[in-house]
């Protein structure tokens, strides 16, 4: 992409309304098999995260594809319900305090007053409870950009068609006005009356994503969730996209969801970044702190990743290596443990880890007959014979293995040919402000579950 500088952040007031609070919001995919299609397990693709978007700011979300930021924010736009937790639009002050006092209380735990009070809140504030005008009234005031403009526009309606379509659904012109309307929303975004009697193949990709930004700027709304809305687009045009949305957010007022996996983007757009990995969010912050002092190592990959991006520091994450885990079994403890440069024997290793490591290193995982889990850091793995079973457990003792899995190791033992193995048994890991608005769940700077004899780690990475 054009190299574009980044702006600076708007000054966002004391006194300052969440537009959308988005409070434990998970959304899992069941996983169907057999004639009768039977669950026999879910995709986690978001699982518990919560944050805000202030009235008038952009806030970023970055992460790897498959990270689940698309579903977030088809979440938070209402085209996906939610598993559990939810989305608020429009809380006041008074209201955002409630809701998050109420939410931290156990459900068992509430009087009948304080259920009244929740359920009150969910009934005039939660997207996926709101009912009639209420959800006419989100539905006009949240919008959405995606990605590929020419699939979400209708290739059989001429331009004055799309972008007039929720102006007549919502009544709010007809006949000649509704032609003006459409015209100048046109000439907001940079196109004119002379593109109203053309259909989207006739226009090139930056076009086609300005007309999908004027249909949803037709009804005036406070929010809009822009999902990659220029990683579509050449390279040349990017930059004048990015440009138009700055420029439309200062004349307009608007809130962004900008959703991109670019950080370079992200950085010219964003004021605050929420940083996901497989459905949870592991940073988030003021865009200077999380681009300037980054404090999980999966950020500082991301911007290692980038060249123009790369921060000087006394440390390196290093080029990310390995896959990114299936979020139908997400790993335990910190989730990027699997591929983190810095891990610690802290960091949740279990069962799944050791299977892995052992894959195609000749340890006799063709001739594993099965694994009776007692948790996922403790398990019985029973092979064909003893001599597989002793390979086994060789590899786990030597130096093939990485010395944090044998030191997060408690019990590995051989019994004729089933091995037993158990690791530490390690908590979710949980976000905690390390900073005043700054937020990680690295452990290296939380403590959580640290042992003492990881604490040099900790020291040595500032925390």
């Amino acid at each position: 992409m054009k190299t574009v500088p980044a702006r600076a952040a708007r000054p966002i007031p004391v006194k300052n309304r969440n537009l959308v609070t988005v409070r434990n919001l998970r959304r899992y995919f069941p996983i169907r098999e057999g004639a009768l299609q039977r669950v026999v397990g879910h995709v986690r693709a978001v699982d518990g995260v919560s944050f805000d978007v202030r009235r008038g700011e952009t806030v970023g979300v970055v992460g790897e594809s498959g990270c689940g930021k698309t579903t977030l924010g088809r979440c938070i736009n209402g085209l996906l319900p939610p598993t559990d937790g939810g989305v608020y639009f429009d809380l006041g002050d008074d209201e955002h305090a409630r809701l998050d006092a109420l939410t931290a209380m156990p459900s068992e735990a509430r009087t009948r007053e304080q259920a009244a009070e929740l359920e009150r809140l969910d009934r005039t504030h939660r997207v996926d409870r709101l009912r009639g005008e209420a959800w006419r009234s989100y539905r006009r005031n949240c919008q959405v950009v995606f990605q590929d403009a020419f699939s979400s526009l209708n290739p059989r309606q001429l331009v004055k068609d799309i972008v007039g379509r929720p102006l007549k659904v919502y009544r709010e012109a007809s006949g000649s006005e509704l032609m003006e309307r459409v015209v100048g929303l046109l000439e907001s975004v940079g196109l004119g009356r002379q593109h109203l009697y053309r259909y989207p193949h006739q226009f090139s990709g930056g076009q086609r994503q300005r007309i999908s930004i004027a249909r949803a700027l037709a009804l005036d709304p406070d929010f809009i969730v822009l999902d990659e809305p220029t990683s579509a687009l050449d390279v040349s045009v990017q930059a004048q996209i990015l440009n138009l949305l700055n420029d439309l957010q200062r004349e307009r007022g608007l809130t962004y969801l900008f959703i991109s996996h670019d950080l370079g983007v992200v950085r010219h757009m964003s004021d605050r970044i929420v940083v996901m990995y497989v459905g949870e969010i592991v940073e988030a912050g003021t865009r200077d702190d999380v681009f300037n002092s980054p404090l999980h190592p999966y950020t500082e990959a991301l911007l290692e990743a980038s060249p123009e991006l790369a921060h000087d520091t006394d440390r390196r994450a290093g080029a990310l290596e390995g896959r990114v885990p299936d979020p139908a079994r997400p790993p335990q403890g910190c989730r990027f443990h699997t591929r983190c440069p810095v891990v610690t024997p802290s960091c949740g290793f279990e069962v799944d880890d050791a299977v892995r490591m052992l894959e195609g290193r000749g340890a006799g995982l063709d001739h594993l007959r099965g694994v009776q889990r007692r948790s996922a850091f403790e398990a019985d793995l029973s092979f064909d014979d003893e001599e597989f079973a002793g390979l086994m457990v060789r590899v786990l003792e030597g130096p093939e293995t990485p010395a944090e899995m044998r030191e997060a190791m408690i019990g590995l033992t051989r019994s004729g040919s089933t091995v037993a193995i158990r690791f530490r048994d390690i908590d979710r890991v949980r976000l905690e402000e390390i900073r005043p608005a700054h937020v990680t769940s690295c452990i290296l700077h939380t403590g959580q579950g640290l042992d003492p004899g990881d604490r040099h780690m900790r020291e040595k990475n500032g925390g």
